[in-house]
């Protein structure tokens, strides 16, 4: 049985029925609210990147976990549509989507990114049924997951197509590289894809560079980039040679899969002129055009994967893996497509930082997570909505000054403010207010729907237009 029936989503006509038309401003809080068209530009900019540089895309929906966010991650057309979900429930979630893209001819592949486990065998087993050959992708990073491709395979009579997880030194999955047990496991996965009727289709080297969230530029951004791609092509080398020493002539080029957002979003550095570029960044830019080549030369193919880039939030600001300031600026506070309403409960004269005043509003943890963000100790930023006079922040992060979340617990949000005392504006109780949240992912995670607003809508940039559901449970 499929978890999506122990976990019942609420159904959209209902939500569309209760809140289409509304303003954001007239809902109960908390509540999350997507900007489609931020969505939209940061979706469309990933897309045209891939087709310039000649990168397979594939995209992670567990940041959101919408039918319809997929849609704008894959775009139009013919091509592959590659998904990567962190849970069965969004395999079983979004399989229906992925069989309307194959009955439109579109060639699908859905890699479940984490390594395979004995429990989670039937339930892939009906998906890889459903999709057919080259349809399901797997994860293994360990041996002894080897009877569960098998298992796999023999439930579902389809052969898995397989990923190699590398860990570069992020130590959160993956096998070493160049490592005995990575050594191993590669003549493993040959094997299995060689026989006559294989167990397994040996796909390619997968990797997330989750350590690059600690990037501070474009020229760190892009080596962290570099790194991941250069341990992948040393890997793709051991393939290559094990595989000419068993006499096996892989039938299709090997994948080499990296990527978290900081580094796939810097990839749009490599299309651009800027000379504001000092010359370190101008060295990084070369450095990965070289590395790329070789990657190439190799006869690899380049994808690249990424989650949390349609929404990007505070900790993607705060990596500056695209410049986020001046004539040159690619990724900036305009380009958060997510918030967070909030409604202000109390506030307190003088209880804060140099006399200046708290805020309580009724949003805590549970609505916002509880994730750090490397440039500031907090948990949100407040938006200038509804806060007559207020601007939009200038630079990172780092730079912010007026009210953020200073404090939560579960269900309260204490509100500090950060600038000179008397320097503040007066948030009064009742007052609705937006944040912007640390980590898009784990916020999202506290709701069960999202409202969906457009700021092309002039004079109706609150005005609900759309009700988009989320899957839940595991």
């Amino acid at each position: 049985m499929a978890a999506t029936s122990l976990y019942p989503v609420s159904v959209k006509e209902d939500l569309v029925k209760q809140f289409v038309g509304r303003s954001i401003e007239d809902v109960g809080t908390p509540v999350a609210v997507l900007d489609i068209s931020k969505l939209e530009n940061n979706c469309n900019r990933m897309l045209e990147a891939c087709a310039s540089l000649e990168f397979e895309w594939r995209a992670h929906i567990k940041t959101h976990k919408t039918i319809e966010l997929t849609r704008l991650q894959v775009g139009p057309g013919t091509g592959p549509v590659n998904l990567i979900v962190s849970t069965l429930i969004e395999a079983e979630f979004i399989l229906p989507l992925l069989l309307e893209y194959k009955s439109q001819g579109r060639a699908v592949n859905l890699l479940y990114s984490f390594p395979i486990t004995p429990s989670a065998v039937s339930r892939l087993s009906h998906i890889s049924k459903s999709l057919g050959p080259h349809g399901l992708s797997v994860m293994v990073d360990n041996t002894d997951q080897i009877p569960f491709i098998e298992a796999l395979r023999d439930q579902s009579g389809v052969p898995p197509s397989v990923f190699l997880k590398i860990d570069l030194e992020g130590h959160r999955a993956g096998v070493k590289p160049l490592s005995q047990q990575c050594t191993l496991l590669i003549s493993s996965l040959l094997s299995l894809s060689s026989t006559t009727v294989p167990t397994c289709h040996f796909l390619g080297l997968y990797s997330h560079a989750g350590h690059s969230y600690s990037s501070d530029s474009r020229a760190s951004a892009l080596q962290f980039l570099r790194q991941e791609f250069e341990t992948l092509l040393l890997t793709a080398k051991v393939v290559h040679s094990t595989s000419s020493e068993k006499a096996i002539s892989p039938t299709t080029p090997l994948v080499l899969s990296v990527g978290a957002t900081p580094t796939t979003t810097s990839v749009r550095n490599l299309l651009v002129q800027d000379s504001s570029r000092s010359e370190e960044e101008a060295q990084a830019v070369a450095a990965l055009r070289a590395t790329i080549s070789s990657i190439r030369d190799a006869g690899c193919k380049i994808e690249i994967h990424a989650g949390v880039y349609p929404t990007l939030d505070l900790q993607q600001l705060a990596t500056h893996a695209l410049p986020t300031e001046g004539p040159h600026a690619m990724l900036t506070w305009s380009d958060l497509a997510f918030t967070v309403v909030a409604e202000v409960a109390s506030f307190y004269p003088g209880r804060g930082k140099n006399g200046t005043p708290e805020v309580l509003i009724a949003a805590g943890c549970l609505a916002l997570g509880r994730e750090p963000c490397k440039a500031y100790p907090g948990w949100g930023m407040l938006t200038p909505w509804n806060r007559p006079g207020v601007q939009m922040p200038a630079g990172g992060p780092e730079k912010f000054e007026g009210w953020f979340v200073d404090r939560v617990s579960q269900e309260h949000g204490i509100l500090a403010f950060n600038g000179p005392s008397g320097s503040e504006d007066k948030l009064l109780v009742g007052q609705k207010v937006r944040i912007w949240p640390n980590h898009a992912c784990i916020t999202g995670a506290g709701f069960g729907y999202y409202l969906v607003v457009d700021e092309r809508r002039a004079g109706r940039e609150d005005e609900i237009i759309d009700v988009w559901v989320r899957c839940r449970g595991w």
